[in-house]
């Protein structure tokens, strides 16, 4: 049980914008489980889901504080992504599972006040499919 955890921490942790890895722990999990293929892959779908939730959140919550003097991004550059999110819209999100631009896409969704229920569905379908890919390679399952 305590190893669910840890991958849930991990996938929650990953999805947010601190640096972390999710995959590995994913696959060294199906390693020694491989029979757990589907628990470990709603496990790991859920954390990181969660994480993204977060980060939407916290795009709803900072267009508040964009004037201030701390604030982490300049207002061109929180304009220039805005105006590339208008421009792909909601579809983008299915490169929410990606490194580097998957994070901020998701914070971006908050700020553009992404319906809830539509970010979920698109984020869900988008992180579920790399976790799924990456246990089929795993288990070795496109070479049977």
């Amino acid at each position: 049980m305590l190893s669910y955890w840890g991958l849930f921490l991990a996938a929650f942790g990953a999805a947010t914008l601190l640096p972390l890895q999710s995959e590995a722990v994913l696959v060294g999990l199906l390693l020694h489980e491989p029979q757990a293929v589907a628990s470990l892959l709603l496990v790991a779908t859920l954390g990181n889901v969660l994480g993204s939730i977060v980060n939407w959140l916290l795009g709803r919550a900072v267009e508040r504080w964009r004037d201030k003097r701390w604030f982490p991004f300049s207002a061109a550059q929180l304009e220039k992504a805005q105006q590339r999110y208008r421009r792909y819209g909601q579809w983008s999100l299915l490169l929410s599972w990606m490194p580097v631009i998957g994070d901020p896409l998701t914070l971006i969704a908050g700020i553009m006040r992404e319906p809830f229920w539509r970010f979920v569905l698109l984020v869900t379908v988008a992180k579920g499919a790399r976790y799924l890919v990456l246990a089929l390679i795993t288990l070795g399952w496109f070479s049977r």
